[in-house]
């Protein structure tokens, strides 16, 4: 069974669509003020030497084999087709025993089945492993990197989409490049080794062939542009109807396709992307069969087929310096050597080009840098401190209006603090630079005295537990959900569960399967359900200091009221500070501090803010309102 890291190196893409949807907002913003970057920093080919490297690094055995085995795919055939219908046309016109054309027909027979076959077994009893193994080594590098980033670079569009586009492209970008390094090594020895061969025979149908084949290269370069540009126009529009496949297959969009009648919406939409599809295979179907042909006819008839021929029928018939087999052998070298000019020339470099932009944003990735950064000492998480906020400001990277403004606040240990405002007001900002997931644009956090600073960001966190107002469950056993680590304490387990107000019955207790990712009879949960496994991880972990961003939000009333009272009672020996919009939930909180546009604008118990009669007992008695009317 995968451990619960090993699936969370392999979760569904569906995560990515929804972190995305959460940072859209923000995004909008951030898109106008971030200055695009170049497209590649890198030369091409740096890039595909870079990625060729890391390759090496992490599996030399399968970079060189797929080296090798590109020479073994390539060479004999093209060989045999020279050298050695060349022996045997020689030997047939001389007069030779038919015992040495058997054996040359038998060797050559040989070389060919040799070749497969060593290809074969390298692909099926070692690449196949090889590369899986290649792949899981390169994604852990880069979910190891991605675990270091600050939070701040996921709210950086374009960084972001670089990021997804390395993930999800890395496994395709490493059988691409192993592919194409194969087979340029492959036909690199092919055109060496052939060209020597027709250098022998005679000097001059090499240089006719190289003449040939160079003199339409720019038809042939024009044609890989127009196959290029297709490739990149189909992906465009492949995208567009790739979102109605995501939403007729992923769970998000179940409920409402089946409520509502867009259907027949979606499919209408889906018509006409794929109607685009289509078009553009036709804006290009033309343009790509004229330089087809012209390339054909010039290089095929008039090179090949006329002049090579005409000047080989001399050699052979009016100087006789030439034998029927090296007609032949020049005549089929020539295919060779155009097919090797053409791959190495065109072909290849148009693929590795299209590569190395990816590439050179793998290398970018790798590079990035986190700005938030270890201080020399190691924090420990003992018993509550006092948490002191002095004149703490903070705005979003792209963002012209702080979020934060000014924010003093001191929290004094074993509190039980609420933070309660409208939306926007900055209270989830405020708890995420108390974690260090952001660092203050100005002033500071102190804890006991010390700058959260000056400790390490790992030890930082780990005083705190946290459950945030966009939690994830992940697909792994309840267990590993709530400890989320690899070996979790199933007592403790069960006491979290139990304290956060967790009663849905356990087929396998603990060891319960969430999700079908992995395993079938994987339980689903509901929201509230969902919610109350989130929370049992601030109830398990060991830590001074716990911080709730809207814990009930998805509970009803009676759970609400069960899980503020186990709250209270589980966390008897610590700090809390928890955001509710659900003020029922504060009324017995120590302190409570209302935001409004970031600032701080009353401070109080519940009983003191109520008699102000400020802005929350307003918030106050308008959702008490609801409740009241209903009884009445």
């Amino acid at each position: 069974m995968p451990s619960l890291w090993q699936r969370a190196a392999i979760m569904p893409k569906c995560l990515h669509f929804r972190l995305h949807a959460t940072r859209a907002g923000r995004w909008m913003k951030l898109s106008k003020s971030v200055k695009k970057e170049k497209e590649t920093q890198h030369s091409m080919f740096s890039n595909i030497m870079f990625i060729l490297g890391v390759m090496f690094k992490l599996s030399p055995a399968l970079v060189i084999g797929e080296l090798v085995n590109g020479v073994i795919r390539i060479l004999p055939g093209r060989l045999v087709s020279v050298i050695g219908i060349k022996y045997i046309i020689d030997a047939v016109t001389s007069g030779e025993r038919l015992e040495r054309i058997y054996y040359a027909v038998g060797l050559i027979a040989a070389i060919i089945v040799g070749g497969r076959v060593l290809t074969l077994i390298f692909r099926e009893f070692y690449w196949n492993m090889a590369r899986e193994r290649l792949y899981y080594r390169l994604n852990k590098q880069l979910y190891e990197k991605a675990k270091s980033l600050d939070l701040e670079s996921y709210d950086n569009p374009e960084f972001y989409n670089n990021f997804i586009l390395t993930i999800e492209s890395s496994s395709e970008n490493i059988q691409g490049i192993l592919g194409m390094i194969q087979w340029y090594v492959g036909n690199i020895i092919s055109f060496i080794t052939i060209a020597s061969i027709i250098f022998t025979i005679d000097p001059w149908c090499l240089v006719i062939i190289l003449g040939v084949v160079i003199a339409f290269m720019p038809i042939s370069r024009k044609l890989s542009k127009l196959q290029y540009e297709r490739r990149i126009d189909n992906t465009k529009y492949h995208r567009r109807s790739d979102y109605f496949q995501r939403i007729f297959y992923l769970q998000d969009y179940a409920k409402e396709v089946r409520m509502n009648n867009i259907t027949p919406l979606l499919l209408e939409r889906y018509n006409d992307a794929a109607d685009d599809v289509i078009d553009n295979q036709r804006r290009y179907y033309k343009k790509i069969s004229f330089f087809t042909g012209m390339q054909e006819i010039g290089v095929q008839g008039l090179g090949f087929m006329f002049v090579l021929p005409l000047y080989l029928g001399y050699c052979v018939l009016i100087k006789q310096t030439l034998s029927a087999g090296d007609f032949v052998a020049t005549f089929n070298g020539a295919y060779s050597i155009a097919m090797s000019i053409n791959f190495l020339t065109i072909w290849a470099i148009a693929r590795f080009s299209e590569q190395a932009k990816t590439i050179d944003k793998y290398r970018g990735f790798l590079k990035s840098d986190f700005k938030i950064k270890d201080g020399e000492k190691t924090a420990e998480a003992g018993k509550p401190k006092t948490i002191e906020i002095k004149n703490l400001s903070f705005t979003y990277p792209g963002n012209s209006e702080p979020t934060l403004k000014n924010i003093n606040m001191t929290v004094k240990p074993y509190e039980k603090i609420a933070l309660v405002g409208y939306n926007g007001a900055g209270k989830t900002t405020l708890t995420n630079l108390l974690l260090r997931l952001y660092d203050a644009t100005s002033g500071e956090i102190l804890i006991d005295g010390e700058n959260i600073k000056e400790v390490t960001v790992n030890s930082h966190r780990n005083r705190f537990a946290a459950v945030f107002q966009d939690f994830q469950t992940f697909a792994c056993t309840v267990g590993e959900n709530v400890a989320l680590d690899v070996d979790p304490d199933e007592h403790r387990v069960l006491e979290a569960l139990g304290h956060s107000g967790f009663s849905k019955e356990l087929p396998n207790g603990t060891d319960t399967e969430l999700l079908r990712e992995f395993e079938d009879s994987g339980i689903m949960l509901s929201g509230g359900e969902s919610q109350k496994v989130a929370v049992a991880r601030a109830f398990y972990k060991d830590c001074p200091y716990v911080i709730l961003d809207e814990p009930s939000a998805n509970l009803d009333p009676i759970a609400e009221y069960n899980l503020n009272k186990a709250m209270m009672e589980a966390a008897e020996h610590k700090t809390v500070i928890f955001i509710s919009h659900r003020l029922s939930t504060t009324v017995n909180a120590d302190r409570i501090y209302v935001m409004e546009n970031g600032e701080i604008i009353d401070c109080g118990s519940h009983e003191e803010l109520m008699a102000k009669n400020g802005t929350y007992a307003y918030m106050f008695k308008l959702q008490a309102e609801k409740y009241t009317s209903v009884e009445d």
